[in-house]
């Protein structure tokens, strides 16, 4: 079906509030945005900023799907494209406006704005999403007690590139809807808002597989998704990121969709789309093919587990005694959104992250602390090491080898989260393919803490990349 397309043009010297109610309503009139910046070469007012600053500041906004320098005049421009709109501010609306002629020609139409928004919502969205300055304090008393050297930690961060890592598990896109809080209604006492812009993200274990990539690593991912949208936009995105993506479609499930509306930097609402019934043998026959076929090369094995039907019994069974025949490290994190998750499914791993209530979901224990739970749940799975995850508290780590320190602790090393969405992903992906390059447990926790900490200080799951870390890795 063909979009339906609006056009804007302008100068747009220095971009403001007026500017971005403008584009806002031309976004909400249409399905395609297109704007034109005047050139230089037909505008020569000398008190314009350079045409590259003005057009990347209109590729800087939410709304706009395409701009371009316009070099030619702008009615033999609209005879030659013919979008459905054009939109102008309203103070042309009583003026001479040579458009309406070339658009009624074609059954184009003319629409006038002063635009509703304030701008201190626009303001909000666009800081929304921005990385925070760093709020990362380095957790001494730690790196002392276990002799970590920062230039040691670079030299494992750069080894991710020798790592071939597979990671399996459910896929999850992640939607930020930025909204405008309006005030409760008269009617009955329900908040009331307006969707501003929305957002979306790649989540689950799709993002496992991109920390992965952007730290370094090669990365193969398997997942199954629904026959739907969001099929495209994983696939496009993974490709983008040049991960080897083996996704497969399932009609009987939509690709699980996790809406957040947020207004001024809180999250107001969340809405799942999802189910959670377990893929079908004929998908689960394909997988394993698939890991037989290209696993042997493999030096590490992330299971991301949200119970959403794709880590089945039979393929983390089957998976894992692959990896035990090939010395392949496996690690998991099962994430209980309900009462389903288990994390004592996932036996003999290396690493383990569940927090502490997927923990104590796992073992039925809501009274002992949390080092009897990390010795209950060795007992049952025989995970090597246990990083239990403590929100603002931090993470407790639980060593059963013998002869060496039991338990320790890092505390959170971001007091400031912006959205602590993603923060155990990060911390699974950095800490697994440490212990894999030859870390200790003690310094593949800290790089885990460490990618955590930065993950928390956007909104929004983006992949961390190497130099984020190296960056950090100063003290």
């Amino acid at each position: 079906m063909k979009k339906r397309k609006a056009f804007v043009y302008g100068n747009f010297n220095i971009l403001h509030p007026g500017h971005l109610r403008l584009l806002k309503f031309a976004k909400e009139s249409c399905e395609y945005l297109i704007v034109g910046v005047n050139s230089d070469s037909i505008n020569k007012d000398s008190n314009l900023l350079d045409e590259n600053i003005r057009l990347e500041s209109i590729n800087a906004t939410s709304y706009v799907d395409e701009a371009f320098l316009l070099k030619e005049d702008v009615l033999e421009y609209i005879k030659r494209e013919k979008p459905d709109i054009i939109v102008k501010g309203k103070e042309h609306e009583k003026l001479s406006n040579p458009e309406e002629e070339v658009l009624k020609s074609y059954g184009g139409e003319l629409l006038f704005t002063s635009g509703e928004i304030g701008f201190s919502s626009l303001d909000l969205l666009q800081k929304d999403f921005e990385v925070n300055p760093s709020f990362i304090t380095h957790a001494t008393r730690y790196i002392n007690r276990h002799q970590i050297d920062s230039e040691k930690l670079k030299e494992y961060v750069n080894s991710f590139s020798n790592l071939n890592v597979l990671v399996i598990g459910d896929t999850i896109i992640d939607e930020y809807i930025t909204c405008d809080p309006i005030g409760m209604s008269q009617e009955d006492p329900t908040i009331v808002i307006t969707p501003i812009s929305n957002k979306k993200f790649i989540g689950g274990a799709a993002i496992v597989a991109s920390h992965a990539k952007t730290l370094g690593a090669k990365v193969s991912y398997i997942s199954i998704l629904g026959d739907d949208e969001n099929f495209e936009f994983t696939k496009n995105y993974l490709n983008e990121l040049e991960i080897d993506t083996y996704i497969y479609k399932d009609s009987t499930r939509p690709t699980t969709l996790k809406q957040r509306f947020r207004a001024q930097n809180k999250t107001l609402l969340r809405v799942n789309h999802l189910k959670q019934h377990n893929i079908s043998k004929d998908l689960e026959a394909k997988i394993m093919e698939k890991i037989k076929n290209n696993g042997k090369n493999y030096d590490l094995i992330i299971f991301s587990d949200f119970s959403y039907g794709v880590l089945t019994k039979y393929l983390i069974e089957k998976i894992s005694q692959f990896a035990h025949n090939h010395s392949i490290s496996t690690v998991a994190d099962s994430q209980s959104s309900s009462q389903v998750g288990d994390i004592s499914k996932f036996k003999n791993m290396d690493i383990v992250t569940p927090t502490e209530r997927e923990i104590r979901l796992s073992l039925n224990d809501f009274e002992s602390g949390l080092v009897v739970l990390s010795k209950e749940l060795h007992e049952k799975s025989k995970p090597k090491y246990v990083f239990t995850t403590l929100g603002s508290e931090g993470i407790m780590i639980y060593n059963s080898i013998k002869d060496e320190l039991l338990t320790d602790n890092i505390p959170a090393l971001n007091q400031n989260a912006k959205d602590v969405s993603g923060a155990g992903d990060s911390l699974i992906t950095c800490s697994s393919m440490a212990k894999t390059v030859g870390a200790s447990v003690w310094e593949s926790a800290y790089l885990g803490s460490l990618a955590a900490a930065i993950q928390v200080s956007r909104v929004g799951n983006i992949p961390i990349k190497k130099q984020e870390i190296i960056k950090e890795l100063n003290f």
